[in-house]
């Protein structure tokens, strides 16, 4: 799978060169949520910084509607770092969440298969 490529200007505005266009951070989740890889680097030093915009935009997200994680668990994630189960718990957590969408995948394909079986 191809890697959408974003830039950073120190403007902190965002362009798509693939576009040629400036993109804002929900069209970015947009890409995302159209099932693309998105790699974001700083337009000066090419530095990765795709993960400080993926939690921005999880802040965003988390501040407007109903949030995904309560105050709980972002409490405990805070514990988490710096302490010796750090790197276990986001191996967990990665697999946890890769075999919950496993899981949905596979509901979501029983459900097109019964009603493409058996259409009322």
């Amino acid at each position: 799978m191809t890697v959408h490529v974003i830039r950073k200007y120190s403007n902190r505005r965002l362009y798509d060169p693939e576009q040629s266009q400036h993109v804002t951070l929900d069209q970015v989740r947009e890409l995302i949520l159209s099932g693309e890889r998105v790699r974001v680097e700083d337009a000066k030093s090419g530095e990765d910084i795709t993960r400080s915009i993926l939690l921005q935009i999880i802040v965003e997200r988390e501040e407007s509607g109903s949030p995904l994680l309560s105050a709980d668990v972002l409490e405990q994630l805070i514990r988490f770092y710096g302490g010796a189960m750090q790197e276990l718990f986001g191996d967990y957590l990665e697999r946890s969440v890769s075999a919950f969408t496993e899981q949905q995948d596979t509901f979501q394909a029983q459900v097109r298969q019964m009603l493409e079986d058996n259409p009322m």
